[in-house]
Formats: structure tokens, sequence, C-alpha cells
């Protein structure tokens, strides 16, 4: 069989644009919707997930760019607009790797030390997908928990109806 790939491009944009919506989502929703506890078998509040979504996605990328990793603490998460100012640093910092990286640069090996996990060693292109990947499966935690406390209503999440993977002239 041979090998298909998606571009990662292709990938950063559906998460880029999921997160946009749950952006505008969490927008229009009451402020206290934030601090919904996440329930049994888990600590924090979906502000605390969100956050780690995307301390996550900002650590990695300044990794992938050879930049001074932000600290945690140092991320402001009081307002939708300060938690979402940090997607758009990290997708911005994202973009610009994908841009400019020599295509060797996708192997390199990445020495990371995380929060919970101690010291990982990961090539950086699966650095990107894990990025994608952990977000993608948070995001549904958050829409899990938003359901629990009866705020249904939300859209398709799935990767087969959003535009990005759309053949041209067709609509989901």
């Amino acid at each position: 069989m041979a090998a298909k790939s998606v571009e990662l491009g292709v990938l950063a944009a559906y998460v880029d644009g999921e997160t946009e919506r749950w952006r505008e989502w969490f927008q229009a929703a009451p402020a206290e919707v934030l601090d919904l506890p996440l329930g049994a078998g888990a600590e924090g509040t979906l502000r605390t997930l969100v956050k780690h979504i995307f301390a996550v996605e900002l650590r990695y990328a300044q990794r992938l760019a050879g930049e001074a990793v932000t600290g945690y603490e140092q991320l402001p998460d009081r307002t939708v607009q300060e938690l979402w100012r940090i997607h758009r640093t990290a997708a911005a910092i994202r973009d610009r790797f994908l841009r400019e990286a020599a295509p060797e640069s996708l192997d390199r090996v990445l020495v990371s030390d995380t929060r919970k996990l101690g010291r990982i060693e990961s090539r950086a292109h699966v650095v990107l997908v894990h990025t994608f990947i952990h977000g993608i499966r948070h995001w549904a935690q958050v829409a899990a928990v938003l359901r629990q406390h009866g705020h249904g209503g939300l859209w398709e999440h799935d990767w087969l109806l959003s535009p990005e993977v759309q053949p041209p002239g067709t609509t989901p």
C-alpha cells in the first residue's frame, strides 16, 4: 500500500478553525462557564484545561523554534481574550516554524523538560503532531464537561466535515 500523508499545515488549519469556534463559543457564554469543574477523577476547571491546551501549544512551538520556553505560571488566564492570546502566539510561532524549517529539521530531536512527564526526547514532527492530537483530545473533554452541565448544541467537530479537507466545490 502506498504511503499517504496529511500535510501538517492542513492539520494546523483544522485545529486553528476549531479553536476559533471554541473562542466564539466561550466569548458568548457566561464568564462563569470557564470555572465549571472537570468532574470526578479530574482536578481543575475548564479554565485550567483550556490554559493547559494552549500552554502545551505554546511551549512546544517555542521549543521547535529554538526560543526560550515561557513558564506556565507566566501565562495569564483570567479572560477568554487572555487565554486565546496564548493560542494565537503559539500558532504564529508554529506557523513560522513550518514555513521556514528545512525538511530535515522535522527529524531533529528535541529534548523537553515537561511539567508532568519529566524529560522526554522526541523528533520535531512528532512534537507537532502531538500538539494537534493533544488539543483535539482535550477539546473533546471540554465538550463532554459542557454537555454534563447542560450546555449542548455544539457544532460537529469531525475532521471529515471540516472545511480544510473538503473536496473543492463541496460542502459538508
